[in-house]
């Protein structure tokens, strides 16, 4: 069995990461540039959630305080991550999420959409307008007996 510290040393370990040169500089350039590297760190379960909080709704703003709480070296702020280029933040969250555990590819999705819990959740998110958190806070028996009722009530309108 694992322990609790081999669980958590995951989060505390940094990743050099190299930008290659189109990355850096998209469209080439008056002077090339060469290849450098950042220290880029994995994304918490705290770091996510305080992500999607100040983020909302925005998917620009989610990609950007991801890139800009895993980036160690060089540290940047929001602000400066936000003037950073598209490719480049589009490259570094990349690879944010592979080094996070996040990266998922069309089949883990599919498989993830196909899990009946996750189908179950949708429902009751369309049918009563809960959040994931609401749902999150369910028993299982509750999401069933949810589930039943939302039958019963089409089959007897």
């Amino acid at each position: 069995m694992l322990s609790a510290d081999e669980l958590l040393a995951g989060g505390g370990l940094t990743f050099s990461v190299e930008v290659p040169p189109h990355i850096l500089q998209p469209g080439g350039g008056a002077a090339p540039v060469a290849a450098g590297s950042v220290q880029l760190r994995p994304l918490t379960v705290k770091d996510l959630q305080r992500i999607s909080r100040a983020a909302k709704d925005s998917d620009n703003l989610t990609a950007t305080l991801m890139v800009q709480a895993a980036l160690v070296e060089p540290a940047l702020s929001v602000q400066q991550v936000a003037a950073l280029h598209v490719g480049l933040v589009d490259f570094l969250l990349e690879q944010v999420n592979r080094i996070s555990g996040i990266a998922s590819t069309p089949e883990d999705i599919g498989q993830a959409a196909s899990d009946p819990l996750a189908k179950a959740a949708f429902i009751l998110a369309r049918e009563f307008g809960w959040t994931p958190q609401d749902i999150n806070n369910l028993t299982l028996g509750q999401v069933v007996l949810h589930l039943e009722m939302l039958k019963q009530q089409q089959a007897n309108p």
